[in-house]
């Protein structure tokens, strides 16, 4: 009795092991770390891809204008403030003059003096040369002296080059007045060109050393972007191409532009080609100088290709190729790719051709023993 008591009690633990047993490997395989991984799928078909290049830069002005005194001195007056547009020939300001306008009243008379002087010279040249050709002529009816026509021939050299003295007197006169003048002028801070005044960087009052810039003038209609692109992508960038631009402060605005140029020298430290780009119309409200932009430049459309998601490409071993199932089995299969767009479409040049199926997205990382389901969907992976 007590040994069938026993085998009673272990059939009835039996029973309820077993059953718990099964739906523990039930679970393991549907939903533990030995259940299939869920993947979606996509097939590769062959359509045109247009590459994009895409890159960041900053607005900078092609033209700026620098204006400040060409000699030490102190700021008088500013009559422009920053953000403000000016013409051509509009005076922006002056600096102090100190004692020049004296020292320019001071050279005109010295240049006056010289003039006064010079006329004198004249006359007393011509006085001289008509006494000279009048003893001359009496000495050729021997009615005076050789003698005295020797120093009538003298007198007129030395008129003639206190003449040529006086002369030199009054053109260097001039030149010292002349020069003055000029001075006196450039102490008038006066804009080169139509711009907008981008820095002041000087007060009424404020001293500042020659060639020091006291306003600074940028050319709205000569704004660009600087933009750096990676050398990687940068095949078929060339001028001409359009562009799109975004700037950081409106990204909700995309702005039409071109390339205007590519640089002829590279960034070897970053790896990066620099480009020009310009805006088909300048905005209506100017973008400040330095702003960052996100520049896409569309290269030239590509025939058609086998294309995949950009998501589906993989690593394995070094190896760059894509999950491919094949009769329901994973094979990890190589790949050569070729051109890609901002869409995340690759074309593929050797390792995949059209209806093969290949994973876009897994639940996570895919091994060649692992099993696999496919699905839709795979909520907060997959887009």
């Amino acid at each position: 009795m007590k040994k069938l008591g026993l085998q009673s009690r272990t059939l009835a633990m039996l029973v309820v092991i077993i059953p718990l047993l099964a739906l523990f490997i039930y679970v393991g395989l549907r939903s533990g770390p030995l259940a299939p991984v869920a993947v979606t799928v996509v097939s590769v078909e062959s359509q045109p891809v247009t590459p994009a290049l895409f890159g960041i830069g900053t607005v900078e002005a092609r033209y700026t204008y620098k204006i400040g005194p060409t000699i030490a001195g102190r700021v008088k007056h500013l009559e422009v403030q920053v953000g403000e547009l000016v013409k051509a020939g509009q005076v922006l300001g002056e600096m102090d003059p100190v004692d020049l306008d004296d020292r320019v009243r001071s050279q005109e008379s010295a240049f006056r003096r010289a003039q006064a002087a010079l006329r004198e010279s004249i006359a007393r040249q011509a006085y001289a040369k008509s006494q000279a050709h009048r003893y001359e002529k009496l000495f050729a009816v021997r009615s005076t002296s050789e003698e005295t026509v020797t120093t009538k021939r003298q007198e007129l050299q030395i008129a003639e080059a206190a003449l040529s003295a006086a002369r030199e007197d009054v053109a260097r006169a001039q030149s010292d007045r002349e020069g003055l003048v000029v001075q006196r002028n450039n102490l008038r801070l006066i804009a080169p060109a139509d711009g907008v005044v981008a820095v002041r960087d000087a007060d009424p009052g404020t001293t500042v050393v020659a060639g020091q810039a006291v306003v600074e003038l940028i050319d709205p209609k000569s704004l660009w972007i600087n933009v750096r692109f990676d050398q990687i992508n940068a095949s078929g960038l060339a001028e001409g191409l359009s562009a799109h631009i975004t700037l950081r402060s409106r990204s909700d605005q995309v702005l039409q532009g071109k390339v205007f140029r590519v640089e002829p020298i590279a960034d070897a430290v970053t790896e990066e080609l620099l480009a020009k780009v310009v805006f088909d119309a300048v905005p209506q409200h100017l973008p400040p100088v330095g702003e960052l932009a996100e520049v896409t430049v569309d290269l030239s459309p590509l025939p058609a290709a086998p294309v995949i998601p950009n998501a589906a490409i993989q690593r394995e071993g070094g190896n760059v190729g894509v999950w491919q199932i094949l009769d329901g089995d994973l094979r990890f299969s190589p790949v050569k790719l070729g051109a890609s767009d901002l869409d995340g479409h690759v074309q593929i040049r050797e390792g995949l051709k059209d209806g093969d199926k290949v994973v876009s997205y897994s639940e996570k990382a895919l091994t060649l023993h692992s099993r696999i389901h496919v699905v839709d969907i795979i909520p907060g992976v997959s887009p």
